[in-house]
């Protein structure tokens, strides 16, 4: 088995807010290997994109800072480096879409010059060399008159051509990684669709391992390979995505999964998971799902399980595997 491309061990991200200390993310440890997809999926607010940006290193600091953990890519350890290798290697070695391209744009600067910008800093390619590839590039993520595009501002684009700039930003210098965090969120169906079949396409040319981090189990299914499940700010379940989806073991996982609408009759009102998120700066004792949970006994309000392998290939943080 090949060595993991990126692996987390116990990786913490603590924020100071006026309430207090907020556990963002709280031991959390995955891998992902050479060329695989995989998918992190949870509801809003459980860690995932504060995950991704501490693979970036890009967590603000203050009021976040790294409380405890690893984070190991191609054998070096980025919470570690000097802040100019980590430079060398963001952009470079690991792209990123962004959740928002009209925010991770800057609206002062061209098209062009935001998607030639990677290949000046990494590469060392001229101006108008850089710019040429750009627009080489533009057109190959399928966006219309490429090379006059090169000179439009964000504002100028709509969501979807905004999402294919980014998608050209993070895949121009042709990285190992790219970590996507929710690339279809703001898109309709249709976009949807035409951004994951770009995606799929270009990381299956260049052979780059993917990050995906979405709420949609839905985009999961079509994409990753294997998924991780998180819940406040912890990992509850890992699998591949085949038998995730026909059994899942954590309850929270259950809950998601009941939660996605589906065609065909009989299935009446659309289940929902009771209850909230429990905030981060919550003191938590035992399960964190525990008050949401349909399953939970006395132990589960006590103790917090660990995530431990109960079945080949699954992982579960559940006291129901545990005798």
């Amino acid at each position: 088995m090949n060595a993991p491309l990126l692996e987390i061990r116990g990786l913490s991200v603590h924020f100071h807010t006026p309430e207090g200390i907020g556990r963002a993310v709280e031991s959390v440890s995955l891998s992902i290997a050479p060329g695989e997809t995989l998918g992190l999926v949870g509801e809003s607010g459980c860690g995932k994109s504060v995950t991704a940006l501490a693979v970036m290193g890009l967590v603000p600091s203050p009021p976040g800072r790294i409380a405890a953990g690893e984070i190991h890519f191609d054998g070096k350890d980025l919470l570690r480096i000097d802040p100019e290798s980590l430079r060398r290697i963001r952009g470079r070695k690991i792209g990123m879409i962004f959740q928002e391209p009209m925010t991770a744009l800057n609206p002062v600067l061209t098209i062009g010059r935001q998607v030639a910008e990677p290949l000046v800093a990494h590469l060392g390619l001229s101006r108008t060399e850089a710019l040429k590839k750009a627009g080489r590039w533009l057109d190959r993520v399928r966006i219309p008159a490429a090379v006059q595009q090169l000179r439009a501002y964000p504002h100028e684009l709509s969501g979807g051509m905004r999402q294919r700039v980014m998608i050209a930003m993070a895949m121009i210098c042709r990285p190992r990684l790219l970590v996507a965090d929710e690339p279809t969120t703001a898109l309709d169906v249709t976009l949807q669709r035409q951004i994951l079949s770009l995606m799929a396409g270009l990381k299956a040319e260049l052979d780059t391992a993917m990050l995906l981090i979405t709420h949609d189990l839905g985009v999961v299914a079509q994409t990753a390979g294997r998924v991780v499940v998180m819940y406040a700010g912890r990992v509850v379940e890992t699998a591949e995505v085949r038998p995730l989806f026909a059994a899942p073991l954590h309850p929270y996982t259950r809950g998601l999964l009941e939660s996605m609408p589906q065609l065909g009759a009989g299935r009446g009102r659309l289940h929902e998971i009771p209850g909230t998120v429990p905030a981060a700066t919550r003191s938590i004792r035992g399960c964190p799902f525990a008050g949401r949970c349909p399953s939970a006994f006395d132990r589960c309000r006590q103790d917090a399980p660990a995530l431990e392998t109960v079945r080949p290939g699954r992982r579960v943080s559940c006291w129901l595997y545990r005798k």
